[in-house]
């Protein structure tokens, strides 16, 4: 019988990581990312598993694909010249945004750039009711007055949002339809399609990010499609979008402002597969790769998911300091520390660690590619975390005399401080800057972090967890096996699912039980076409609902069941949502306050894709150190020796005391003085903090 795999592909901003799997075996690789041309390193990394594994692009079924391109883009503002259409007086919407301020009192406060310039915003004379019903009718005429200055104005994409067009799609549909005839070539984002839900800034907002990245999302795609099958992967390609299921490649080219958190959703779903594999209900997912770290709350095995974020933070830890995006997301902080994050002296003197990076071009200083700027890793290798003639595998030789070079030159030498010295506070603060956020995150979700277990992967998470654990009191942290892949291993176990959300406002109080009933049949067959085009396999739906007290700005998010609804169904929903209420507030208003909903949420999806080599280890063995490294301790702040061990050297059952090393070819877990480590039936690395002497 031929030897069938699927392959797992997550293109970071500092490595593209690949994962290949078979019934049997699982094979990993790691290369540097190729800015320039992603799909160059996305094909160097197929080419280095395929060596690995020896089997060839014809045995490979499947291709999983997550990317971070559509995020870089809108924060590095790189992406398409943008033109939105929008009702007349509302030009300015995504510029005014809210009357939320990230912070109350500051007078120099600098609010996010919308991605459409003024002069790129154009308003039309139509108007719609709340209710849908034209008050001033759309003359294809004004649209088509338009065409001239897109065209002089080179105009790749354009954005149509019109006031209250989630309840009648019609205008919106009319002016795409005219500037399609005239301009054939012009992509063209509908907000009504993309989020259609009423708020009008955050749907605007989420359209014209759309139209900003759908340009280049689909030339990328159309070359790594045009690679992949030149070199024989004719196998179905699917893409992770930002909620955990995946989809085709033709929905991610319509809306690829789903793809936004394509990365750090693979890494939430990894996360709860590890955490149900080890009967963990409360847990918090570490995900630090080259260029971001990421923190999740899973419970119960499932991560966190919300239908709005915000990216491009303009402060790093405000809420209302970036640019909203409505669509079905794992709810997660992301900050800018990573491996590649650099060091300065700020204008305090102060040592400062992100949110810019040096990415993999230059690369950190030690990479010997050009870079000059001291970084995290540079830092790691300074103070003994990194073996340089292992990194990456042996495929990549650091050079430590350029890392010391530049720690000296930007951060030791201006404060007086030894490479040493200069290395643990880059440490430090990253690690605080990482723990900062968690802590922040855990608050703004109510949810405690003492008593969970911190699962830590990506490239930079296993180095970095025990500190963080420490700094966080996390008595127990895990590093499964493939950590220095996680977020593509993620996707391998990821359900092919499509989430469609629409505002339908009903008051239970008046339930029109016959609309919504026709309102949800709607949005399930939306659903469910789009996931059919990627698998034959059953898949069932879920519904859900935004609910709030009438009078309340916010909505917690309520299951509602799979049965039709009727005449009692307000009275169920009414009782289903005082349940949830009380969950999350501790307290609801009883009959105080009639309830409504807002929007109605249908998933459709297939059941998760199992671990085929989730079955227990049977190998054991006693743990044989391969070396002894000294390393500088952030925790006691002295340098203390610490074993080296290699990971596939460790089997079921195999004790590691700290102060250790264990070293693999994508990562390394540091087992700080103040842990312990075993490995578990599964391969993982359990850490698990040293009873302190009473």
């Amino acid at each position: 019988m031929a030897v069938e795999a699927r392959l797992g592909l997550d293109i970071g901003g500092t490595f593209t990581d690949v994962v290949l799997e078979t019934h049997t075996e699982r094979f990993t690789a790691k290369v540097l990312t190729t800015p320039s041309a992603p799909e160059d390193g996305a094909m160097a990394a197929l080419e280095s598993i395929l060596a690995t594994s020896g089997l060839s692009p014809s045995q490979v079924v499947e291709i999983i694909h997550g990317t971070t391109l559509a995020t870089n883009a809108i924060i590095e503002r790189k992406g398409a010249r943008t033109a939105l259409l929008t009702t007349k007086g509302f030009r300015d919407s995504v510029e005014i945004g809210t009357e939320g301020r990230p912070d109350q009192y500051d007078t120099q406060l600098v609010k996010p750039a919308p991605l459409v310039a003024r002069r790129f915003r154009f308003p039309v004379h139509e108007r719609l009711d709340a209710q849908g019903n034209a008050l001033v009718a759309l003359n294809p005429d004004d649209v088509l007055a338009l065409v001239p200055i897109l065209q002089a104005s080179a105009i790749e994409s354009v954005a149509i949002g019109f006031l209250h067009s989630y309840v009648n799609p019609a205008h919106e549909v009319l002016a795409a339809r005219v500037l399609q005839a005239a301009l054939p070539d012009l992509m063209i984002t509908l907000s009504a399609e993309v989020s259609p839900e009423f708020r009008e800034y955050e749907r605007f907002s989420t359209a014209c990010a759309n139209a900003y990245i759908q340009p280049l999302m689909a030339r990328y795609l159309g070359r790594f499609e045009t690679m992949r099958r030149k070199r024989g992967f004719n196998c179905p390609m699917l893409l992770m979008l930002s909620g955990g299921g995946l989809t085709t490649i033709e929905t991610a080219r319509r809306f690829p402002v789903r793809l936004v958190e394509s990365g750090p959703a693979g890494g939430a779903i990894f996360a709860g597969v590890v955490a149900q594999r080890c009967g963990l209900s409360d847990v918090v997912s570490f995900d630090m790769g080259g260029t971001t770290a990421k923190l999740c709350m899973i419970e119960n095995g499932a991560a966190q998911t919300s239908r709005s974020f915000e990216v491009a933070r303009v402060y790093r830890f405000k809420k209302g300091s970036g640019l909203p995006l409505r669509v079905p997301v794992v709810e997660l902080v992301e900050i800018g520390a990573g491996g590649g994050s650099i060091a300065r002296v700020d204008l305090l003197g102060r040592i400062a660690v992100g949110p810019d990076s040096a990415s993999a071009d230059p690369g950190p200083a030690c990479y010997g590619r050009g870079g000059s700027l001291p970084t995290v890793t540079d830092a790691n290798l300074a103070i003994g975390r990194i073996d340089p003639q292992r990194f990456a595998g042996g495929d990549l030789a650091l050079a430590k005399d350029a890392a010391d070079k530049a720690i000296a030159t930007h951060v030791g030498s201006p404060l007086g401080l030894s490479i040493e010295a200069a290395s643990f506070g880059i440490s430090e603060m990253v690690d605080e800057n990482m723990s900062g956020a968690a802590r922040v995150h855990a608050i703004e979700s109510g949810k405690s972090l003492p008593g969970r277990t911190l699962i830590a992967f990506g490239g930079g998470g296993p180095l970095h967890a025990a500190r963080v654990a420490e700094k966080l009191d996390i008595a127990r942290v895990i590093v499964p096996a493939a950590a220095g892949v996680g977020s593509a291993v993620g996707f391998l176990r990821a359900p092919i699912a499509y989430e469609v959300v629409k505002t339908q406002y009903q008051r239970l109080g008046m339930f029109d039980f016959a609309l919504i009933n026709r309102t949800l049949v709607e949005m399930q067959a939306t659903a469910a076409a789009i996931v059919s085009q990627a698998t034959r396999a059953k898949a069932r739906a879920i519904r859900r609902a935004y609910m709030r007290y009438v009078g309340q700005g916010h909505e917690i998010l309520v299951d509602v069941g799979t049965e039709p609804f009727d005449a009692s169904s307000g009275a169920r929903l009414r009782t289903e949502f005082d349940r949830e209420y009380t969950r999350v507030y501790g307290r609801s208003l009883g009959g105080l306050a009639d309830v409504e909903v807002a929007s109605w949420v249908v998933t459709v999806t297939t059941e998760p894709t199992p671990d085929p080599l989730a079955g227990a280890a049977e190998r054991t063995g006693e743990p044989q150190a391969i070396g002894v490294r000294d390393v500088l301790d952030p925790g006691s702040r002295n340098v203390i020796a610490h074993a080296i061990y290699e990971r596939t050297g460790l089997f079921p059952g195999a004790a590691v005391p700290g102060p250790a090393i264990i070293v693999e070819s994508e990562t390394s877990t540091v087992v700080s003085p103040s842990f312990n480590a075993r490995v578990n039936a599964f391969g993982d690395i359990e850490m698990t903090r040293k009873v302190r002497p009473s």
